[in-house]
């Protein structure tokens, strides 16, 4: 995922947290903030486990996320992973985040339905 979309500050999470949407599922949350650009930002917490399996799990979300990135509505993400995302399989992380933007109304008017 190119640096230009990720969320990096701690205020643009923030930014997100305070004023946007939120819903969830067992493997993750997905908080959105309106903004006129698409960007992305993923926080995994010491639940989930040790550095190595925080690091292994937000590299598998953000993989999973940039295949999502053409079907999304622009705006502020940010993914929060649950345990389960730990032990989930890609397609399952996948699986996750698409139904999480449907539920949130973000994804584009024609790829409701698409699946890549």
């Amino acid at each position: 995922m190119e640096r230009a979309v990720r969320l990096r500050k701690n205020r643009q999470f923030q930014y997100v947290y305070h004023r946007g949407k939120s819903t969830a599922c067992r493997e993750a949350v997905l908080l959105h903030a309106k903004s006129a650009r698409l960007q992305v930002g993923f926080s995994v917490s010491r639940k989930v486990g040790g550095s190595v399996v925080r690091n292994r799990t937000k590299r598998r979300l953000r993989e999973q996320f940039r295949r999502l990135i053409p079907q999304l509505k622009p705006g502020l993400y940010v993914v929060v992973a649950r345990e389960a995302a730990a032990r989930a399989d890609s397609r399952a992380l996948f699986d996750a985040l698409r139904y999480l933007a449907k539920k949130l109304g973000l994804l584009k008017a024609g790829d409701v339905g698409a699946v890549t």
